[in-house]
């Protein structure tokens, strides 16, 4: 018995050893951790992240469900291997979620969706109370199962949440703000989308810069930067709200069923399939919410040049017209309150 958990983890310990050694030398050997892989967001993401051929291993995480996720999307025929674990069931002595260690060992980037969704009078700051606690409870367990890998956070409200990461990876000794951003790549398809729309364009061959945070007000989409648009004020001011408040759009569309889930988890996919073609070398420059200098908020969404350890360079964004500068005006009080917020949870 005992020789057979010694060969156990001596395996288990070759295999690891094994993993890091062809990691050095090869660029697709991946692993994607996805934490709330079981929610609304979580399964579509995980699926969509299954199907990329930039994964070569997902692990799933959540409370509830993952072994069953797991197996169900082992039998999609791509390179990328799957597992599902939970936290571990109480023991006496107690010891630490062996689950979560599981599924973050040797990550390369975590995805953090897991929280509750709003509903209809809910804003992103009403799920604060709940979300904060599991998005630091999580991080704890990147700070120390994953310290090196990217973190994309998707939990809202993002503009609380990235914050609160970021103190609790400062608290463990190990941030780099290169590897935390929050995931603001909804808002750009939301963008992306709406003015095609009204162009007659193809989603496709648009790319707006939408800077600020990830709730309301603090999503600012800059449509003057757009070549060839033909707006009429109203028309632009319209499509602005409708970007900045597409999350209620979906939220009173569902009926209380639930909030952006699907085009959120493709989002997700997008900017976690953006890093991963980065760290092998590809050129990439997408939008998120990291800490910056750009402003007088500590965090900000920018473009983001990407590489190989996550953000290499935070990209100005340009020139503002009038009408962007009110709104720019009107944010930024409203987006350091929503980070000191954070910052505030994790450190009084």
């Amino acid at each position: 018995m005992l020789a057979s958990r010694f060969a156990s983890r001596s395996a288990a310990a070759l295999k690891t050893a094994a993993r890091r050694s062809f990691h050095a030398t090869s660029a697709v050997d991946n692993k994607v951790a996805v934490l709330g892989a079981t929610g609304g967001i979580g399964q579509p993401l995980s699926m969509l992240l299954k199907l990329s051929p930039e994964v070569e291993e997902l692990s799933c995480y959540d409370i509830v469900g993952t072994p069953g996720v797991a197996a169900d999307l082992s039998h999609i025929p791509t390179k990328a291997s799957t597992s599902g674990s939970l936290p571990h069931p109480g023991v006496w002595p107690p010891r630490g979620d062996d689950g979560l260690a599981e599924a973050l060992s040797d990550a390369d980037v975590v995805v953090i969706p897991a929280g509750v969704p709003r509903k209809p009078g809910m804003t992103r700051d009403d799920l604060f109370n709940t979300n904060a606690g599991i998005v630091k409870a999580l991080v704890e367990g990147c700070a120390k199962y994953c310290p090196d890998a990217v973190l994309a956070i998707i939990s809202n409200p993002v503009n609380s949440t990235v914050p609160i990461a970021a103190e609790v990876l400062k608290k463990a000794g190990v941030y780099d703000p290169s590897k935390l951003c929050g995931v603001t790549t909804l808002d750009v398809c939301r963008a992306n989308t709406f003015i095609a729309a009204s162009q007659g364009w193809d989603p496709k061959d648009v790319d707006v810069t939408v800077i600020g945070g990830h709730a309301g007000i603090t999503i600012l989409p800059l449509f003057s930067q757009v070549p060839n648009l033909q707006l009429s004020d109203e028309e632009l001011d319209a499509i602005t709200v409708r970007t900045q408040f597409g999350g209620d759009e979906v939220v009173k569309a569902k009926a209380g069923a639930g909030s952006a889930t699907l085009s959120m988890a493709y989002a997700g996919y997008l900017f976690t399939e953006n890093v991963l073609k980065a760290m092998r070398g590809e050129d990439v420059v997408q939008c998120a919410f990291v800490e910056s200098t750009l402003t007088d908020a500590p965090y900000f969404a920018s473009p983001c040049k990407f590489g190989k350890n996550g953000v290499e360079e935070v990209l100005p964004f340009g020139e503002l017209s009038a009408y962007e500068k009110e709104w720019f005006d009107k944010m930024l009080p409203q987006l350091q309150a929503q980070i000191k917020k954070g910052e505030d949870f994790v450190n009084n």
